[in-house]
C-alpha cells in the first residue's frame, strides 16, 4: 500500500520534449518529400536516433516519489529510470538547496558518493544512509517529504 505518492512535472523539459519533436517531424517530412536519388529519403539509423532521443527526453519530464511501509520509489516519466530505496537503511533526512549547475535529471557526483534525481527547481530532500551513500531527491513540497520520510524513520 501507498501512503504518499507526488508526482512534480517539468514544464521546461516538456516544451523542449515538444520543439525537438516538431523539429524531428519537420526534417522526417522533408527528407520524405525530397525528388528520388540515391540519397534521398528518410534514413533509418537516423529516424531511429531521432525515436530514441525522443523517447529519453520524454522520460525525464516527470518525477514521481511514492513512499510505502518498507520502501521510498523515485521513478522518472513512464518508470523506464527508477531507484528504490528501502527505509530501514535511511540513517537521515534533510530539506537542502542544489546548486543551479546541478540542473534537472539524474547526476552522480562520485567523490562524495552523491546521487541526485532532479527534474525542476533546486529544492531537495538529502537522504543519507548507514552506508554513507547520499541521495538527493528533488520536490516541489521538500518540507512534506521530510516530515513524511522522518514519521516512517521514527515508527519503523
Amino acid at each position: 500500500m501507498i501512503n504518499y505518492k507526488k508526482t512534480q512535472i517539468s514544464y521546461l523539459i516538456s516544451a523542449i520534449t515538444i520543439l525537438i519533436s516538431a523539429l524531428f517531424s519537420w526534417i522526417y517530412i522533408t527528407a520524405s518529400n525530397e525528388t528520388p536519388s540515391i540519397n534521398s529519403g528518410p534514413n533509418f539509423a537516423i529516424s531511429f536516433l531521432m525515436l530514441v532521443i525522443i523517447l529519453i527526453l520524454s522520460s525525464l519530464t516527470t518525477l514521481t516519489i511514492s513512499i510505502n511501509e518498507t520502501y521510498l520509489q523515485i521513478s522518472f516519466g513512464y518508470g523506464f529510470f527508477r531507484k528504490k530505496i528501502t527505509l530501514k537503511q535511511i540513517d537521515s533526512v534533510q530539506v537542502v538547496k542544489n546548486h543551479w549547475y546541478c540542473g534537472p535529471s539524474i547526476k552522480v557526483w562520485f567523490w562524495i558518493y552523491l546521487k541526485i534525481y532532479s527534474i525542476a527547481g533546486l529544492n531537495t530532500v538529502e537522504i543519507i544512509m548507514k552506508d554513507k551513500k547520499i541521495y538527493r531527491i528533488g520536490s516541489n513540497e521538500p518540507e512534506k517529504l521530510k516530515q513524511y520520510l522522518s514519521e516512517q524513520l521514527n515508527n519503523g
